[in-house]
């Protein structure tokens, strides 16, 4: 088939994929196995482990709104381009801290306090989310930048989950691997303990590895606009925007103080929350629950969470046939149902067995589903601001880094038993963990979604500013004039 007229070449588009392969391989790892390996490798509290978590979702939903207003005010290295300069900043961050979460405390003992080793771990989560937000925020907000038009956008985003799904196809599937190969038929190597410390080690030292190589296919093949038009003057006394005289009506620029008077940021930002708090949640607590309320062998951690992503990878191919026929507002709700079936699955069956492979499928394509529609709806949100994209996202990454880290922390400071070893309790505590994270929040995400049904995403400020220059420019004798006050 030929290429659609002014639009993006496929090796363009495959380029730009590579470039959060990197990220996409640590998420899965921390999301995934943070909790199991802090709790049952390490021996970490569950309190504790909660807690680490905590502070890696905060540093990531603090640095992601700040990486992306510097992004968008700053022109980066010379002739690199400013998406490509943060991208590159955050790629090192997470290379050189990533390796040391996943690997014992450097000089602690089996009789050192919990408290030490929390210290220890602290600096290297907080580099690591600086990095991983850096590069998260500037790759989504080369969206915008480097689509011709609608149709690429869309496929940019389809491109890139497509990516997502096959670094976490690869993570489980190197996962079940190492675990597989640790297998030796006795009692306790069915269960994780310290003696998977190798395994959680050489997978995450892959993990940087394999995402080095593709963040440099990025570098390499991704052409960014190294021309950057620096934002308007404004007025001292109250920040307005005041472009000089023009021949023709300025175009006015939507800043980021501008976002946070527009109903659509908000509406959209709920959503994009809610879905977040789905997919990472569902992951985050996934392996616990195979763990302790399924009581399956360890190498379950690896099989079920990649029958979710070869369900979400098949799901993704279908999105744009979908999308195009009955819009983004349906395709979300499909998604949105197979995440409701799956929670009526688990609540209704709690031992589920061979059934598990079921409900993955399900979970796994409605995450996808609802996943890959929420950032095209960020990216219709945005449209052709993109001078201020990457706050957007930055700000949209913030409302869900945070609620998924007090979540977690909440949830942990439930738990039935603070030891490394469950308790009966904690078969029916992570059961209703994962009904609940799905079934209630699909709820929320559901109400949120009729808002923007009611009310469809819509930016005010351009039409009021526009109509504002084009009264005002109409007297001669007015040489400034500050759109804002529209």
């Amino acid at each position: 088939m030929a290429e659609r007229a002014g639009s993006l070449h496929q090796c363009q588009k495959l380029s730009y994929a590579t470039g959060h392969y990197l990220n996409d391989l640590c998420a899965s790892m921390w999301f995934t196995y943070f909790l199991v390996y802090f709790h049952s490798v390490l021996g970490f509290s569950s309190f504790y482990a909660g807690v680490l978590l905590l502070i890696g979702q905060v540093a990531d939903g603090v640095c992601t709104p700040l990486v992306g207003y510097e992004s968008d005010r700053h022109p980066g290295l010379r002739n690199y381009g400013r998406r490509k300069t943060w991208h590159l900043t955050g790629t090192v961050s997470v290379l050189i801290s990533f390796p040391f979460i996943f690997n014992p405390c450097l000089g602690c003992s089996v009789n050192t306090p919990q408290w030490v080793g929390l210290i220890y771990f602290i600096p290297f989560i907080i580099i690591f989310q600086f990095g991983w937000a850096a590069t998260q925020i500037s790759h989504l907000a080369l969206i915008p930048d480097l689509a011709k038009n609608e149709h690429d956008k869309v496929e940019l985003t389809a491109f890139r989950y497509a990516f997502t799904v096959l670094a976490n196809i690869s993570v489980y599937a190197v996962a079940w691997l190492l675990l597989h190969l640790d297998l030796d038929g006795t009692e306790d190597a069915q269960h994780l303990g310290k003696q998977d410390i190798p395994v959680f080690r050489t997978l995450a030292l892959i993990v940087v590895g394999v995402g080095a190589f593709f963040s440099l296919l990025f570098h390499i093949g991704t052409k960014e606009d190294s021309s950057f038009q620096r934002l308007p003057e404004t007025d001292d006394q109250n920040g307005d925007l005041i472009p000089k005289q023009h021949s023709s009506p300025p175009e006015p620029l939507l800043l980021w103080k501008h976002w946070l008077l527009e109903p659509s940021f908000y509406q959209v930002a709920l959503l994009y929350m809610c879905t977040r708090l789905i997919v990472n949640l569902s992951q985050t607590y996934i392996a616990v629950y195979l763990t302790y309320s399924l009581h399956l062998p360890k190498n379950y951690i690896a099989t079920i969470p990649l029958v979710m992503y070869v369900s979400g990878f098949v799901s993704s191919f279908l999105m744009k046939p979908i999308n195009k026929y009955i819009g983004r507002n349906f395709t979300y709700f499909i998604g949105l149902l197979a995440i409701a079936a799956f929670s009526a699955w688990v609540a209704l069956d709690p031992r589920l067995n061979v059934a598990v492979y079921g409900a993955a499928v399900l979970l796994g394509s409605g995450s996808a589903t609802i996943l890959v529609t929420s950032l095209s709806m960020t990216a219709d949100l945005i449209g052709p601001h993109s001078h201020s994209g990457a706050f957007v996202y930055g700000a949209m990454s913030f409302t869900d880094k945070v609620a998924n880290g007090l979540a977690v922390v909440l949830i942990q400071s439930l738990h039935p038993c603070q030891t490394q070893h469950c308790c009966p309790a904690c078969t029916q505590f992570y059961h209703w963990v994962m009904v609940t994270i799905t079934g209630a929040v699909a709820l929320l995400a559901a109400i949120s979604l009729s808002s923007i049904m009611i009310w469809p995403i819509n930016v005010r400020f351009c039409k009021l500013s526009t109509s504002s220059i084009q009264d005002i420019s109409q007297h001669p004798n007015v040489q400034e004039i500050s759109t804002v006050d529209a």
